[in-house]
């Protein structure tokens, strides 16, 4: 994590820089995300089952009763339920066989779940219905068994359309995501060692090569500016809306648009490590992920087996004592049927998916999709404050001289020799002030870092120290505690110059809050979150950030290690979010219940975090947090959907109605069933980010 004080955590961040990868590798990536392989080849078989049990549904219709009724369209001749009876077995045995194989799987694991209901349902119907016929045709039994060939050849087409239903709307899904491949250009012009421009393909493009991208087009590879200044257009990738500038040494991302400047810039890498293919990466990771509510929607489907089980064996005993094997054993049938939860199954996968993509393509990447389900339950929100919270870019506010020995500029500059080489942004606030004085910098040599204490360095062979207030109460040096008070109420960090036993100066740095943060912290409290801002500051100068932006809660003067176990403390009283960027917040990314990575991050945050906020913007946050509410409503929507039909269906299959004379059927059940998946899908994809989510500041 960037730590708030520079004393407290004054390490170097890396460089966390876009590589680009070709057109055609990425290109197979998306491909690979969306299902262009394994999935494609298994919706053309499932398609080609479909269209086959289609076909043999259709003279099976024809001429077979339904529930023992027939119609004046029907056909029969002697023979015909032998011919229904063959086209049966062929659709049982060739378009079952996706059932058959689900429930394989289920079954090895003694988890019955969606495809265990399934085949149990057409196993029955096609069983009843065989012997049926032989019961009708060889033993002439009276009165006649009635078949369910009907039943289960419009099941199972039915089954199968809601898969492939289910695999064209994970695929339509997937297609935004998809698009982000689309991004990237077919050619780049490379500026030879002569200056000569040449154009060559996208996937022939190598690192270290220098590219000119002219106005209005796309950026063909993660590149830096060498020359010349534009504005780029993120939207597409990122999610930001306006353009960026870009300078030379700015970096710039493989697909984003360049304004109405044209620019150089030097391809930094090829391979995966490109912007677009982490992001293909990291959508690879969500999708494949199962998520705890797909399984509690499995110990739903479970349960409903056994329930479907249970109701049926006493249904057939009920009614075997009542009426007779001839109508016990049709109601059971029809109870094992109907009980077959395909919207189950579609419920949440459809709306994880979707999810998903919407997020991809708005800069909010799931590794992890168990952090959106676990939104509802979240309690606190833990925040680092310096760059999520603040912007990260200090600027010296006050040098002041405690010795006589020494000037303010002097001050100034032994701080300087004591940054060289530094990359904390605190360093490069030090620094940049102390350049634009004209001060003549020298390296500090032995520069040693004490976490949670400062930095320490060797200048013309007398040793000094950057240190915190702490360091000084540690030691028992004598301060000014009234300058210093001043200094960190206005929001300053505040660090002292030391030699030894002396105190030579005092150095201000400020660091302005993000234009989002007080509406971010505003939405958590609407949305009864608590928000808790993590800083290695001292008190005075948290208090002042925490005040601003409406956080009653804070902790200040930590070191590294101390933000994991303060998560570790949290989550005793309820499920915590992390919000961090850098590289030292791995482990409470990692610890807590949903870890967000903002603005990019670094390699070891983002494999760290459960999701990652490519922008540095606090209002993706909000985005994050609404389309997560969003996504939840809606698969809890579904699965009622899914399930809740069998509240009502199973026991009026079951005959509970049948004193009235009623008594559902099979297809009756079936067509609830089929309303309820499309209903599903249907849900599932008007699922979408809102735009315009209330936002209100107290």
């Amino acid at each position: 994590m960037k730590n708030d004080d520079h004393q407290m955590d004054h390490m170097n961040h890396m460089d966390h820089q876009m590589t680009m990868s070709g057109h055609d590798h990425m290109s197979m990536d998306m491909g690979n995300m969306s299902g262009m392989g394994g999935m494609d080849h298994m919706m053309e078989d499932m398609k080609k089952k479909f269209w086959i049990a289609v076909i043999l549904t259709v003279p099976m219709i024809i001429m077979s009763p339904m529930m023992g009724m027939t119609f004046g369209w029907q056909i029969t001749f002697p023979g015909s339920d032998w011919i229904v009876a063959l086209l049966g077995t062929i659709l049982y045995f060739y378009c079952g066989q996706p059932f058959f194989a689900g429930a394989k799987g289920e079954l090895k694991q003694h988890k019955p779940a969606m495809m265990t209901l399934i085949t149990m349902g057409i196993t029955v119907a096609y069983i009843y219905s065989v012997y049926g016929v032989i019961a009708n045709n060889i033993f002439h039994v009276h009165p006649m068994v009635t078949t369910f060939f009907w039943e289960l050849a419009t099941l199972i087409v039915i089954m199968l359309a809601g898969h492939v239903i289910e695999m064209k709307t994970l695929s339509n899904a997937g297609s935004a995501v998809d698009a982000l491949a689309k991004l990237l250009p077919q050619k780049a012009h490379v500026v030879g060692a002569d200056g000569k421009i040449q154009d060559v393909a996208l996937g022939d493009l190598t690192n270290g090569e220098t590219v000119q991208i002219r106005a209005g087009e796309k950026i063909p590879a993660d590149a830096t500016v060498t020359s010349g200044t534009t504005s780029v257009n993120e939207s597409l990738v990122t999610g930001e809306a306006k353009a960026v500038e870009k300078k030379p040494g700015d970096d710039i991302i493989g697909g984003s648009v360049n304004g109405d400047g044209t620019i150089e810039a030097k391809v930094t890498a090829t391979g995966d490590g490109s912007y677009l293919s982490n992001v293909v990466k990291l959508v690879q990771t969500a999708q494949s992920s199962k998520s705890n509510t797909e399984t509690r929607a499995n110990k739903v489907a479970g349960w409903l087996f056994y329930a479907a089980v249970s109701v049926a064996i006493i249904a057939f005993f009920v009614w075997l004592a009542l009426r007779g094997l001839s109508v016990a054993l049709p109601i059971a049938v029809t109870v094992l049927i109907i009980a077959c939860p395909h919207a189950l199954g579609l419920a949440v996968p459809l709306v994880s998916a979707r999810s998903t993509s919407i997020a991809a393509t708005h800069g909010l990447l799931y590794r992890n999709k168990n952090a959106i389900e676990q939104l509802n339950k979240v309690k606190y929100a833990l925040i680092d404050k310096t760059g999520t919270l603040t912007e990260g870019h200090f600027q010296v506010t006050a040098v002041k001289s405690l010795s006589d020995s020494l000037n303010d500029d002097q001050v100034l500059n032994l701080i300087a020799d004591l940054e060289t080489g530094s990359s904390h942004p605190l360093a490069v606030g030090i620094l940049t002030t102390a350049k634009a004085k004209d001060l003549k910098i020298v390296t500090a040599t032995d520069v040693s870092q004490q976490s949670g204490i400062g930095q320490f360095g060797t200048i013309n062979g007398q040793q000094y120290g950057i240190v915190s207030v702490a360091y000084l109460q540690q030691k028992g040096l004598p301060y000014n505690s009234d300058q210093f008070k001043q200094l960190a109420s206005e929001g300053n960090t505040v660090s002292f110059l030391v030699s030894g036993q002396q105190v030579l100066g005092v150095i201000a740095l400020g660091d302005q809050i993000k234009q989002n943060s007080k509406e971010m912290i505003a939405y958590m409290l609407n949305h009864k979150l608590t928000p808790v801002m993590l800083t290695g500051d001292n008190q005075e100068t948290a208090a002042a950030v925490a005040n601003r932006l409406g956080i009653a809660e804070f902790k200040a003067q930590l070191m590294p290690a101390d933000k994991e176990k303060i998560v570790e403390d949290y989550q005793k009283s309820g499920k915590v979010i992390f919000i961090g960027d850098g590289v030292n917040d791995a482990p409470s990314l990692a610890q807590a219940d949903i870890g967000i990575a903002i603005g990019s991050g670094t390699d070891v945050a983002i494999q760290s975090a459960d999701v990652v906020l490519v922008s540095s913007d606090p209002k993706n946050v909000i985005d994050f947090l609404d389309l997560g509410k969003r996504t939840n409503d809606k698969m809890t929507e579904n699965l009622w959907w899914a399930a809740g039909y069998n509240i009502i269906a199973i026991p009026l299959a079951a005959g509970v109605l049948a004193p009235i004379g009623f008594i559902l059927p099979p297809m009756a059940g079936a067509l609830v069933m089929s309303c309820s998946t499309i209903i599903v899908a249907l849900n599932a994809l008007s699922l979408h980010l809102n735009p315009k989510v209330a936002r209100e500041t107290k």
